[in-house]
């Protein structure tokens, strides 16, 4: 199994949304076994926070194989399934950061309005270490909310024909592709052309 060390590396930094990706992950990959190869594991997440960097280099899910999908709902839930069995796990984060002092507003509120001085930016830093390790060390129990069960499998992955857009020359995926004046337009020159009118 992949390390947090491995994850880091990937993303760049450590960070608290990090190691939340990585123990949902962990979770994940204790129900489901070994991480995906090719599409044996699907993730759907319902994000695009940093968790979701952990969530490839922990599961082998994404986007170039088809089995990573985004719904971008903006909630820290992530569903896992297994091919062909459709056996599944949903994992809710319900872990919440301690409260903060007066103090500690005043700091993030400056590091919010671009103040990068090194006081600001030590108390930053002090404090994202500080809840990724509450994070990396907490219980599952305080970490997430799971449910277990049998989903429905999205379909594979499709390899689909690459088209030529008639106005800006480049590639595109055929089913991608929008019908505009009898020609088939990428989705950029479609629109374009449609605000033209």
């Amino acid at each position: 199994m992949k390390r947090y060390d491995d994850v880091v590396d990937f993303h760049g930094h450590s960070c608290p949304g990090l190691a939340l990706g990585y123990r949902v992950s962990q979770r994940a990959l204790k129900e489901l076994k070994n991480r995906s190869e090719d599409e044996e594991i699907v993730a759907v997440v319902e994000n695009n926070s940093c968790a979701i960097d952990a969530v490839q280099v922990m599961t082998g899910c994404t986007f170039g194989k088809g089995n990573l999908i985004f719904r971008d709902y903006g909630k820290h839930v992530y569903t896992f399934l297994r091919r062909p069995s459709g056996k599944s796990i949903r994992i809710s984060i319900v872990w919440t950061k301690p409260a903060e002092t007066k103090e500690e507003k005043t700091y993030w509120d400056l590091y919010a309005k671009g103040d990068r001085s090194k006081k600001v930016l030590d108390f930053v830093h002090s404090r994202k270490a500080a809840r990724t390790r509450q994070i990396l060390d907490a219980g599952d129990d305080k970490l997430f909310a799971v449910t277990k069960g049998k989903g429905m499998l999205p379909p594979e992955a499709e390899i689909y024909e690459s088209i030529w857009c008639p106005v800006c020359k480049e590639k595109v995926a055929e089913p991608k592709a929008r019908s505009h004046d009898g020609r088939k337009l990428c989705v950029p020159c479609s629109e374009q052309k449609g605000r033209k009118r």
